[in-house]
């Protein structure tokens, strides 16, 4: 359970701070604040049907950086949209998919490393496409769609905002 003068507190630090978002966890309860708009309203991505209790599930408007009484956990989230740019193949839909988080875009786990992905790479639902780095935290980003990574839209170590578009994907059974 949460106080509800700590919880006033944490408004006010967000507030008075340059975060757009926090959300902290305890004893099983997670409360997410953000001084922007839902996601779903701002950007109108579509629910990707993620479960919005655990961390690692997408809840629209929950793109966050999390912390607990351990220290920070990895978000390995994302938001999915359809792309309204012309696809790879005539009448093929892409997927877009968005950095949930304002970090550093890495492609590979090490600099030495092969990359997560490659155009032309088939995904799996659950497989890491790249990192995000925020506040020295590394967060595996992993797909919600199975499909065919069409493009990859940021360079490797280059800065990322919030709602950025990182990869577009042909998802099966689109188009």
């Amino acid at each position: 359970m949460f106080d509800l003068d700590w919880i006033r507190k944490l408004i006010t630090l967000i507030d008075e701070s340059e975060l757009d978002t926090i959300e902290v966890s305890r004893f099983g309860t997670r409360i997410v604040l953000s001084k922007s708009p839902p996601v779903s309203a701002r950007l109108s991505f579509a629910d990707v049907g993620g479960d919005p209790a655990p961390v690692a599930a997408v809840a629209p408007g929950s793109p966050a950086t999390s912390v607990d009484g351990a220290g920070a956990e990895a978000l390995p989230g994302m938001a999915v949209e359809d792309a309204s740019t012309a696809a790879d193949e005539p009448g093929e839909e892409l997927l877009e998919i968005h950095s949930p988080m304002v970090g550093t875009f890495y492609r590979a786990p090490a600099p030495d490393a092969p990359p997560y992905v490659e155009v032309g790479d088939r995904v799996q639902t659950g497989q890491t496409l790249c990192i995000l780095e925020a506040m020295k935290l590394m967060n595996e980003l992993e797909s919600e769609v199975t499909g065919v990574v069409r493009e990859i839209s940021v360079q490797n170590a280059d800065p990322v905002e919030y709602g950025q578009v990182l990869f577009r994907v042909a998802e099966d059974g689109a188009g």
